[in-house]
């Protein structure tokens, strides 16, 4: 299986999305890539095998499960890339609230890299199927519960009546009774939550269709989902994902994605937040 987001997305992300699941010398050739870039650009495959202590071949099988054609095609991307990267002030303030400002500073550097992936046609597919379903049921957990229950409350501002349970047991009950013409929206940054896959094993049995917005393109969520918005970790790594776990890419694509909603749905869309607004102006005190 090789790369199957947008082909606008630049090496970085794709490298985030698939890493993971790449087999072990895979792994170890990207790894090497991320490290040193602009190096990788000046290396031919076979000083980069070298260099990594693998085979000219694995150099050439992770290239092509980036998505490329071959290996010189990746150092054009990678070229382009680092051309099109701001550069790097340096830490001056060693102050907390320079770091929180360093840390924000870092995360804005990236959200190019983090919606790089969607594709267009999955991105229309999610909106008609959002616009055209019976029902809608929302599952999500762990650190992602609280990005379910975000995307919950805007879509029913937005006139898309949706659900979402917290417990696991309800989630697969409620989930099993969707049937079809009826959707189920995963959120799950790891792609491999327990309680999500069962909840997704479930809506799969009563015939609903799938949606994930995940991080990992190869992860078990993405795998089970009919249709997958993949937003590329913001972290560099597989273990800076584990260890700080941002959702903050996946929170902003899922603020935009009811936006385009809104859009997609024309004059009902427009209504249905006009009436939203006119109970929130009513519940503000003067």
């Amino acid at each position: 299986m090789t790369w199957q987001g947008s082909s606008d997305a630049p090496p970085l992300a794709r490298i985030a999305a698939l890493a993971p699941s790449l087999q072990r010398g895979e792994r170890r050739v990207v790894e090497a890539i991320v490290a040193d870039r602009s190096g990788t650009v000046e290396r031919t495959a076979q000083e980069l095998a070298d260099a990594v202590g693998v085979g000219r071949t694995t150099v050439i099988r992770a290239v092509q499960s980036l998505g490329y054609e071959g290996y010189p095609q990746l150092r054009v991307a990678l070229a382009q890339e680092l051309a099109q990267e701001p550069a790097d002030a340096g830490d001056s303030d060693s102050t907390m609230v320079g770091g929180v400002r360093a840390g924000v500073a870092r995360f804005a550097a990236k959200l190019g890299g983090t919606v790089s992936a969607l594709a267009e046609e999955d991105v229309r597919e999610f909106l008609h199927l959002l616009d055209a379903s019976q029902r809608v049921l929302v599952l999500a957990n762990g650190l992602s519960s609280a990005l379910g229950l975000d995307l919950v409350l805007r879509l029913n501002s937005a006139g898309r009546p949706s659900e979402i349970l917290m417990d696991a047991l309800s989630q697969q009950i409620s989930a099993r009774q969707l049937g079809p013409g009826s959707l189920c929206i995963v959120i799950s940054g790891s792609g491999a939550s327990r309680a999500t896959l069962d909840g997704m094993r479930a809506a799969r049995a009563g015939g609903a269709r799938i949606v994930a917005i995940t991080s990992f393109a190869r992860s078990a969520v993405a795998t089970a989902a009919d249709v997958v918005l993949l937003v590329p970790p913001i972290n560099d790594s597989f273990q800076d994902e584990l260890i700080h776990t941002s959702r903050a890419g996946i929170m902003l694509v899922i603020e935009q994605l009811v936006d385009q909603f809104i859009a997609y749905r024309g004059e009902r869309g427009r209504e249905a937040q006009a009436a939203s607004l006119s109970v929130l102006g009513g519940g503000l005190l003067e």
